[in-house]
């Protein structure tokens, strides 16, 4: 199946990045049967983090499909003339929200003003949070001037703790889990023939940049095979990990059931 946008309505979570993976996966050798049987992964070391990337913005997706009626959707949008996206846009009763996911499963995050670090790493996450509102807000009030300000949010997934000292003025950062409630929360400034008039101006290809690249064919399929190929390689080095742990017990264990005897010769010079 070849994914054609007539509207952007019909671009799908994460399918910017899963492009450009699946364009950087292409020349990559396939693996040995030694490799697979090793459970080594089908991605190249410099592929991985676009593939945590789109792993990312998928759950983004699915929890942005939860939203009531009102609200709307829209994901992988173009900007700029480098590639670059958007990775979604929300909009319903509370506003306009432009939403910007990482991936950092397991991961500490640490807030302070537009101070931000991931496992002690700074990130420019809440720089870049802004300047891409800024230009959304600038795309949509060439159609619609009167339009309030997009508001800039930062969706973290699956951090294993988000700290915030000191909130950001413009973006709102929170964990994916937190994401919903905190947009339905968000007190009415847009009426319903707003919602529909501006659903149609984002709906419209001809508001946004065209994109850099032309569609990639297959690409939901290509992507899922992929998926499973990674996730096929984890499972395997997992079992591998296991049967290495078990024999390191198992010749502990046997060790220790043969140390009194080992003692023993040597405490009475040996066999006799």
């Amino acid at each position: 199946m070849t994914i054609h946008a007539q509207t952007m309505r019909q671009q799908f979570a994460a399918q910017a990045v899963i492009e450009e993976l699946l364009r950087q996966h292409a020349d990559t050798p396939p693996r040995s049967t030694f490799a697979r049987f090793c459970g080594n992964s089908p991605l190249r070391r410099d592929s991985v983090s676009w593939y945590r990337g789109a792993k990312g913005e998928i759950v983004v997706g699915q929890i942005l499909a939860t939203l009531p009626s009102e609200w709307t959707s829209f994901h992988a949008l173009p900007i700029g003339k480098k590639g670059s996206d958007i990775d979604h846009i929300v909009i319903g009763p509370g506003g306009i929200f432009t939403i910007n996911t990482k991936h950092h499963a397991g991961k500490t995050v640490w807030v302070a003003g537009r101070g931000l670090m991931v496992s002690g790493q700074k990130q420019p996450y809440i720089r870049n949070a802004e300047y891409e509102a800024g230009r959304v807000t600038k795309l949509l009030r060439e159609r619609m001037p009167l339009l309030p300000a997009a508001q800039p949010v930062l969706a973290l997934v699956n951090p294993k703790s988000l700290t915030v000292k000191v909130a950001p003025e413009q973006v709102k950062v929170t964990t994916a889990a937190g994401l919903r409630r905190w947009l339905v929360k968000r007190p009415v400034v847009l009426n319903a023939g707003d919602l529909a008039e501006l659903a149609a101006v984002i709906d419209d290809p001809a508001t946004w940049p065209a994109p850099l690249f032309p569609p990639t064919e297959n690409v939901l399929a290509r992507f899922n095979a992929l998926d499973a190929e990674v996730l096929a390689a984890r499972t395997r080095r997992r079992v591998w990990s296991f049967s290495g742990t078990l024999a390191l017990f198992a010749a502990a264990f046997g060790a220790w059931l043969l140390l009194p005897a080992v003692l023993g010769a040597v405490l009475t010079g040996g066999p006799q």
